[in-house]
């Protein structure tokens, strides 16, 4: 075949709306040869996600339209029954969602679900399924793919869980993969395995890519052409090197100049803002510089001691106890007031678990959590929700996070008004400030979750965590689902609400240019463990430990003259995190560095 293996012409979408119609994507066109990959980029709601449904026929017929043509290998789709549709979907096209934990089953083991598309599409034993199941989840980097076949999706890490969505859309070696922000929840080093297995795929089967993100340096090593879109419409298309280097429009210079840059942060001790970009030249208006924020003249507002977290694992008819899952081993740090210490490593080493373990969201065994010198490892239930108005967490799923069926302005109200600040009406005006201050209007407070994209779901939920004024904000990837401009404002918004009222945030991040911006310090995790911790600078300029290296260097640049090399990123097999019942952690020794810069010996 010489042609397309998808060609899209002037698709076009509308949603009813009362007795009418609203259209939300305006005649959109791209191919999309065989091997090749074409990004699909811009801001969270310009209607990435709605063309993507659009090609796959997954809207409600009832309550969308969808004109135009979708072409595969000539075939236009739009006009198939319903029935052909179905045995095209997971076999010729395949997609992969942005929120895994939506797409997954969450009664249904992950193997079985990998192995349900298989038997689907393919003439094979349910023996052979599963093999080929196991052989996908180790093919994206599960630890201990085989002994976890079996596990529902909780069980797993968003990343994680992100990694299952992979394989199941791999299953069956489509012509065409689509590909809805598939490295979103992902940290860097599985992120660029990723792109490359993705890459290999394409050369060896031949595999169309439409790839949506608003990672700007994926983009850059990926992409052969980029469709920008904005509000619905197709702004400025190309290729990759002429949309780097020669944008024409002022959006799509807008979105480039927005784009975080590891290394743009040296020689600089404190966080900075992102600078506000000019929407005609691209070029950075300004660049704040930060007040210093963190009190060390005061006792850390966060102590950690010591905390251990491990779950058993139960198998057999009787539910023995088999093992257990070391997710977080002795970790002890303090963070100041006014101070953020971000938490960084790869998918499954414990970021979020520890996260949830200071706000006893999941038992710990051991260690202890001093909050104002109160450890929340032994107050009672009364005492610990009070405590909670200090300590508030941004989630890393929105979707799951809110109540589908309450308004998000009554989800930002709740815990306003269950700790008593203050009356209806108040609680009404401080959710429409925070709105705003998070880039929506105040107006959307009677809208449902599912009428938001999910970058705009992220920000409800950061809207949520504020409205009590905490004085720790533990934000486990708060902005990894956010377009760049939505990001920097974010972040600027962020590192304002610290400057002013003396925050202190445990950012939890993959994004390893935000985290250079934001962080007066960096604790490098894994396997549960920190290998290393120290100031922001210390960490970027002079890395010691093996895996901080290679976290680093597996970050993409957005530059397409600079593509990472392919299997660079092919890092060392993670370690299984499960262990005996009767094994017993080595201790471990840290090595100084420099002032507050550790590294395990």
């Amino acid at each position: 075949m010489t042609g397309p293996v998808l060609s899209v012409r002037n698709l076009a979408t509308s949603f009813r709306k009362g007795q009418g119609w609203s259209r939300v994507v305006n005649g959109i066109s791209f191919d999309v040869a065989p091997r090749q990959t074409v990004a699909v980029v811009g801001e969270s709601g310009s209607g990435k996600s709605v063309t993507a449904m659009s090609i796959m026929r997954l809207h409600n017929p009832e309550k969308s339209r969808v004109e135009g043509q979708v072409l595969l290998e000539g075939r236009d789709i739009l006009a198939l029954p319903e029935a052909q549709m179905r045995r095209i979907r997971g076999n010729d096209i395949a997609m992969i969602f942005q929120e895994a934990m939506t797409s997954l089953n969450p009664l249904h083991p992950i193997g079985k679900q990998i192995s349900e598309a298989i038997l689907l599409h393919n003439d094979c034993s349910a023996d052979e399924a599963k093999q080929r199941a196991v052989a996908l989840l180790d093919k994206v980097r599960i630890p201990s793919a085989a002994s976890r076949y079996d596990d529902l999706p909780f069980n797993f890490s968003g990343g994680m869980r992100q990694r299952g969505m992979i394989a199941m859309a791999l299953a069956c070696k489509p012509k065409l993969l689509i590909a809805d922000e598939p490295t979103t929840a992902l940290d860097v080093t599985i992120q660029a395995q990723i792109l490359d297995l993705i890459r290999e795929l394409q050369r060896e089967e031949g595999m169309g890519v439409v790839f949506i993100t608003h990672d700007m340096g994926v983009v850059a090593e990926i992409a052969d052409q980029v469709v920008v879109m904005n509000r619905g419409d197709e702004v400025e298309s190309g290729s990759v090197r002429d949309i780097f280097f020669n944008a024409t429009q002022p959006y799509t210079r807008k979105l480039l100049g927005a784009v975080p840059r590891l290394g743009s942060m040296a020689g600089e001790p404190l966080p900075r803002k992102f600078p506000e970009i000019d929407g005609v030249t691209g070029a950075a208006l300004e660049r704040d510089v930060m007040p210093d924020t963190v009190r060390h003249d005061q006792p850390p507002v966060l102590s950690i001691t010591g905390v251990t977290t491990r779950f058993t694992i139960n198998k057999g008819r009787f539910g023995r106890a088999s093992g257990r899952v070391h997710a977080v081993e002795n970790v002890s740090f303090d963070l100041m007031a006014g101070e953020t210490l971000s938490i960084v490593g790869e998918s499954g080493c414990g970021k979020s678990t520890l996260g949830k373990s200071i706000l006893r969201l999941v038992k710990s065994q051991e260690g202890k959590a001093l909050l104002n010198g109160r450890d929340l490892f032994g107050l009672s239930k009364s005492e610990l929700r009070s405590a909670r108005r200090d300590i508030q967490m941004i989630f890393q799923d929105p979707f799951a996070s809110l109540d589908p069926r309450q308004s998000v302005g009554r989800a930002i109200a709740e815990p306003y008004l269950a700790h008593g600040m203050g009356t209806e009406a108040e609680a009404g005006r401080v959710v429409g400030d925070l709105l705003e201050q998070v880039g929506l209007s105040a107006d959307m407070a009677q809208r449902l979750p599912h009428q938001f994209s999910g970058g705009q779901r992220q920000r409800i939920c950061i809207a949520r965590a504020l409205a009590l004024s905490p004085k720790v904000i533990v934000a486990d990837e708060s902005v990894s689902a956010l377009d760049v401009s939505v990001k920097a404002q974010v972040i600027n918004l962020m590192l304002d609400l610290q400057a002013k009222y003396g925050l202190s945030y445990l950012f939890i991040s993959h994004d390893m240019a935000v985290v250079e911006r934001i962080s007066h310090r960096v604790a490098v995790l894994y396997m549960g463990e920190i290998v290393e911790i120290g100031p922001r600078e210390a960490i970027f300029a002079n890395p010691q430990h093996p895996y901080t290296k290679r976290l680093l260097a597996a970050v993409p640049i957005p530059d397409p003259d600079h593509k990472r090399p392919s299997k660079v990123a092919d890092v060392t097999e993670l370690r299984s995190p499960i262990r005996d019942l009767d094994f017993a952690p080595t201790r471990r020794d840290y090595r100084q560095i420099g002032e507050g810069h550790l590294v395990m010996a």
